[in-house]
């Protein structure tokens, strides 16, 4: 079960928070909740809703919870009410549906109004503000300001919205490439079927349908150059090259009788660049550039008429037509026919590629979920990816973004130690990662009057708060400070995850070098309570790594198919986020003998994905496996063999001096009396799992507060009483037949 709170709800004056969705708590309510700030709480009083958490000022008290009065209103809170508070888990927004005044409906076009709430975190039957969050990472910024000044008036900052529908349902984050649109309250998730999407005529040309979004022929050209497009330098060049014989010398390619169209799909994770590669690559060329989740956001004859008034417009003046997130506007439809207008988009799209002149390019950051007919021969034959950037590329990156930044020491930052804390960072983390930084040096600007300097403590403690794209809606493992030289025991576990994960991270020279490839993955097996998941919490903070885990039969689904998409997703965050771990706890409830099960093949099927994407033609680069179980027996065997979980570590129980180790690393928080020995207590807990001794210190300070609820520390006494509560949990049957397995292997 989550953990909760119950506070009192108080009416947050600050202008700074002022209807911004944002809820202030202190900071040990924070860490009780086991949440870091800028993450999603759900807050019930009369009804239930989300808001993103933050942290209080030092004068407020660790009962009370911090409200603007929107929030107050959707919790259905009055002012020193009790506000149930907990952590909640927040899904990106394919859709969000909202109505509004007369106004704002007709003035505020979707692409404002996503900007507008980027970051904000709603459910169905709010109310939210047009005051961006402007708080936090992944906020907008003052462009979204600006232009509701300019399409509402000064009215802006007072409009309310109410949400009306979302996809998916629960709590939902506005994300980049969501799609934001006005309706009446019936909930707007992606493109429907033809059963209720109107069928539209093609408008011509010169007669587009009721206003359409303007295309902009004219778009603030990039204030970045070629040369500031850090590891994607090979990706740019190609696509000059491809540009330039469709675009300037057609006649090449037609004498080789071959014709001259050009169609590219930009491919990569979300916020990696792509359209502001495509940008830079055109800066010379007339760019016509579409915004996919805004067309997408409009009624089916409003979206033919955008893009047809694009191509229009393109094939008058000669030139590149970019579509950005248009898995937003042409998604996949496995499950049922195609909607007519996307077959009547394509055809549009078809025209532009086949006029001389002209160049199409479209930007996903899930290809998959594309409409396949976008990659016909006559529409995008030729795809460009983009991948994560490593640590090296990171701190190109970073000098980029604070080229014209003052730091302090003036001679620069230790940027290779930032480059190395941000795995699966792309360039919109960094650069939320920046802001967040010069939030921080503008804050003590602003205190102590000097000018304004980033410090390397502004941006490692921006660390703490920022959280990559590719993991803003995935709960992970909370790896903390705790490293493998702080694991007094496990010496041999130690050295064997040493060898299987850090060093092909950290040496991977020496294994190309010799010619040899590193484990795949690792099987840590011993009875419950002896750390494996500690150790496995110790290694991914020693690497740096992130850690995505999966408890148990968590991927099971009754729904055919929707398992081994589980899994796929599951591998798919973690090459997103690499270097990473991806951690199976209880591997055997998740991948048990195939053949044995009385669940229609959904478990078969889930080992299956297992085995693909661990050995399969898609190979893991910096993403090490690692499973978790006390009955090694049980899983299924294929899973064992080399090129998949072919390491297996037994984590033994504690001896007496492993006992020693723990005790002292978990005493040190507990004041003990002068006549408490920890080594003969070890020596006396035979059969004690590691979590049985951190338990019996535990019981043992509860026994002295029952002795004397002011007691100063805890007596060899009090723990002599834990004994008699805490009882040793190791099955002697079940250690001899584990340790018979491991030597068997």
């Amino acid at each position: 079960m989550s953990a909760q709170l119950s506070l009192t709800a108080r009416l947050n004056t600050s202008a700074l928070d002022s209807r911004r969705g944002v809820i202030r708590l202190h900071p040990e309510a924070v860490a009780a909740l086991g949440v870091r700030e800028w993450d999603a709480v759900s807050l019930t009083g009369s009804r239930t809703t989300a808001a993103v958490v933050a942290l209080a000022g030092a004068d407020v008290p660790a009962g009370t919870a911090l409200l603007d009065d929107v929030t107050l209103s959707n919790a259905g809170l009055r002012e020193d009410t009790t506000v149930i508070v907990a952590p909640v888990t927040v899904l990106g927004a394919r859709s969000v549906t909202l109505a509004g005044s007369k106004l704002a409906t007709g003035s505020v076009s979707a692409a404002t109004l996503r900007q507008a709430l980027l970051g904000k975190v709603m459910t169905v039957g709010d109310t939210v503000s047009l005051l961006p969050r402007d708080l936090g990472p992944g906020t907008s910024t003052s462009a979204a300001s600006a232009a509701l000044a300019t399409a509402v008036g000064i009215t802006w900052t007072s409009e309310l919205l109410t949400v009306s529908g979302t996809d998916p349902d629960g709590p939902v984050s506005v994300q980049p490439n969501s799609m934001v649109n006005w309706g009446n309250g019936i909930a707007s998730g992606p493109a429907q079927g033809p059963a209720t999407a109107p069928t539209p005529q093609p408008p011509t040309s010169q007669t587009p349908t009721s206003q359409p979004p303007t295309p902009h022929p004219e778009s603030i050209r990039p204030t970045i150059t070629f040369d500031d497009l850090k590891g994607a330098h090979t990706q740019a060049a190609k696509l000059t090259d491809w540009l330039k014989l469709a675009l300037d010398e057609p006649q090449l390619l037609e004498t080789l009788g071959a014709t001259a169209n050009l169609g590219v799909l930009l491919s990569g994770p979300l916020g990696v660049g792509k359209a502001t590669l495509a940008r830079v690559v055109c800066a010379k060329r007339r760019l016509i550039e579409l915004d996919g989740p805004e067309i997408g956001a409009l009624a089916a004859q409003e979206r033919l008429g955008a893009v047809a008034a694009a191509v229009a417009s393109v094939r008058e003046s000669r030139g590149v037509l970019l579509i950005s997130d248009i898995d937003a506007l042409l998604p996949s439809a496995p499950d049922r026919p195609p909607e007519p207008v996307a077959t009547l988009i394509l055809t549009e799209l078809r025209t532009a590629v086949a006029t001389r002149g002209v160049a199409f390019i479209a930007t996903s950051a899930v290809p998959d979920a594309l409409d396949a007919r976008l990659r016909a021969p006559d529409l995008c034959d030729r795809e460009l990816g983009l991948s994560l950037p490593d640590g090296a590329t990171r701190k190109q990156l970073l000098e980029v973004l604070l080229r014209s930044v003052p730091t302090d020491p003036p001679t620069g930052l230790d940027l290779d130690e930032i480059g190395g804390r941000t795995p699966g960072f792309v360039v919109a983390d960094l650069q939320a990662l920046v802001r967040e930084a010069a939030l921080r040096a503008a804050a003590r600007a602003s205190a102590d009057g000097k000018p304004p300097t980033l410090t390397q403590d502004d941006l490692t403690g921006a660390l703490t708060v920022i959280r990559p794209l590719s993991r803003s809606a995935t709960e992970e493992v909370s790896v903390g400070s705790v490293t493998l030289a702080d694991v007094g025991d496990m010496v041999a576990t130690k050295q064997a995850l040493t060898e299987a994960v850090l060093w092909p991270l950290q040496h991977p020279d020496t294994f190309a070098r010799l010619g040899v490839d590193p484990p795949r993955g690792v099987l840590l097996y011993g009875p419950p309570g002896c750390g494996k998941t500690f150790v496995v919490r110790a290694l991914a903070s020693t690497g740096r790594l992130s850690v995505h885990a999966v408890k148990g039969a968590e991927l099971m689904d009754k729904w055919v198919g929707s398992s081994e998409k589980a899994v796929r997703e599951l591998f798919r965050r973690a090459r997103d986020s690499a270097p990473s771990l991806v951690f199976l706890d209880e591997i055997d409830a998740l991948a048990p003998r195939r053949g044995q099960s009385f669940d229609s093949g959904v478990t078969d099927r889930v080992v299956a994905a297992l085995l693909t994407e661990l050995d399969g033609i898609d190979p893991l680069r910096d993403v090490v496996v690692l499973g978790a179980t006390n009955r090694p027996d049980l899983i299924d065997p294929a899973l064992l063999r080399p090129g998949r979980l072919e390491k297996l570590v037994f984590v033994e129980p504690p001896d007496a001096q492993a006992r020693r180790d723990i005790l002292r690393t978990a005493g040190k928080s507990i004041p003990l009396a002068a006549d408490v020995n920890l080594d003969t207590v070890a020596d006396e807990l035979d059969g004690y799992s590691a979590a049985d001794c951190v338990a019996l210190l535990r019981e043992a300070a509860l026994t002295a507060m029952r002795r004397l609820i002011d007691a100063a520390d805890v007596t060899a006494a009090d723990v002599q009483a834990a004994r008699q509560n805490v009882r040793p949990s190791l099955d002697p049957v079940q250690v001899a037949a584990l340790r018979a397995f491991s030597e068997n292997q």
